[in-house]
């Protein structure tokens, strides 16, 4: 593998594959409301909120971490203007003491927070501006979570990168391919990828561990196992389901996401690590492993965008595949046809927003990528022509991506326009 390749391709793993506690999409708001916080200097009495309908869909149903059950942008607002710690980024809410717990309780109660939909066209946009009398400031994080394009204080820029609100997502990397990640999986130096794969082996570890020992959401982790049995393919789909059902309702321990979401670090990394176990792997087969199925689902997801109507978690499931595929021996051919299968079975999964039902998706990607590696495994494939499949993998990928980015942009309109004027029950 030439150099260029390979340092492109680990610099994205180590970029993509970082901590994040709770779901990513409310951490954005608290990130970029604790960035106004500390630009304005003192606590606002006031706070205007603009986010892209996206941002709406995946924060409506989501408990914010460290809120005692709360959920909702004015929630995940107020937790980082009281509590937050802006250098933390994506751990911004981590530690919240139980004195501040009880004050965003009391200052989304006290205080005037109001929420609109931006009229921008960019998919994933946040505005926070936040008032103390004559006095005002304002964050803009856009295209994704930690990327501030803008602050100002009092009408004045602080920053600004000039970003362009119809800017399209960024377009694929020529090294992130299928070829180019199996070659890079296989020559790594371990030394190289070892911290940034083994903490996300033991922080996702750590929340699956928590969503089957206690009663979380809807409890899919515990559901699969107790109606299925303890098979490594039920245990792989509950592991990730697991760490979902724990992490889309307020547990406060980390994850280490993939494509800005711990959903799909969780899909992408538990299952292989599940079949690890079972298969006796050495550390060193896990991490490349790893290296493999969470670069397949950067690779799958970079065509359709951080945020879609696409449910993620199918990319993931196809990358956990992948990895498990790798684990027993494949080569290239098995996982390109393991990948193709899984989309074949999969694609077409909404994203209705971040709430516990996603636990249910990811045990269904899951399945999907196990499904796609056992039938080539077994000598039968979905083949080119049939559907939206092509002719190779790289063309069935951004097939894919089309349909999600482009070909589903109605129905995500469709999708946050019920949830808007839809609310949530007990």
């Amino acid at each position: 593998m030439d150099k260029h390749t390979y340092k492109t391709l680990l610099e994205t793993l180590k970029e993509e594959l970082v901590p994040a506690t709770g779901c990513t999409e409310p951490i954005a708001v608290a990130y970029a409301a604790a960035i106004a916080r500390d630009t304005l200097g003192t606590l606002p009495d006031r706070v205007d909120i603009a986010v892209s309908g996206n941002i709406l869909k995946n924060v409506k149903s989501v408990v914010v971490p460290n809120t005692d059950g709360m959920r909702g942008i004015p929630v995940a607002a107020a937790a980082g203007i009281v509590a937050g710690k802006a250098d933390k980024k994506l751990q911004v809410i981590a530690s919240v003491t139980p004195d501040q717990r009880k004050q965003i309780s009391e200052y989304v109660k006290s205080t005037e927070i109001t929420v609109n939909k931006s009229r921008l066209a960019c998919v994933f946009d946040i505005w926070i501006t936040v008032y103390c009398g004559e006095h005002s400031a304002t964050c803009r994080i856009a295209k994704h979570h930690t990327n501030v394009v803008h602050i100002e204080k009092d009408g004045v820029a602080i920053l600004d990168t000039g970003f362009n609100e119809t800017e399209a997502q960024s377009a694929k990397c020529d090294a992130l391919t299928v070829k180019n990640i199996f070659d890079f999986a296989n020559e790594v130096n371990i030394s190289d990828v070892a911290p940034t794969i083994k903490r996300q082996i033991e922080y996702n570890s750590a929340i699956s561990a928590e969503g089957l020992k206690n009663d979380y959401g809807a409890r899919i982790g515990k559901t699969l196992l107790a109606s299925f049995g303890t098979g490594v393919q039920t245990r792989a789909k509950a592991a990730a389901a697991a760490g979902s059902d724990a992490r889309m309702n307020g547990c406060d321990l980390p994850v280490v996401i993939v494509s800005g979401s711990g959903n799909q670090g969780m899909t992408t990394s538990l299952p292989v690590i599940e079949y690890a176990k079972e298969l006796g792997a050495t550390e060193e087969k896990l991490i490349r492993a790893l290296v493999l199925s969470n670069l397949i689902t950067i690779r799958l997801k970079a065509g359709i965008g951080k945020l879609s109507a696409y449910c993620g978690a199918v990319s993931a499931g196809c990358g956990a595949g992948a990895g498990v595929c790798y684990l027993m021996g494949g080569g290239y051919d098995a996982i390109a046809h393991t990948v193709v299968n899984a989309l074949a079975i999969n694609s077409g999964v909404i994203c209705d927003g971040a709430k516990s039902s996603c636990a249910a998706k990811i045990a269904s990607a899951v399945d999907a990528g196990l499904i796609g590696f056992e039938m080539y495994r077994n000598g039968s494939m979905f083949l080119g022509g049939d559907g939206i499949l092509s002719s190779d993998v790289e063309r069935t990928i951004d097939n894919v991506g089309d349909i999600a980015r482009y070909g589903m942009r109605e129905t995500d309109e469709q999708i946050i326009d019920l949830m808007i004027n839809t609310e949530r029950t007990a």
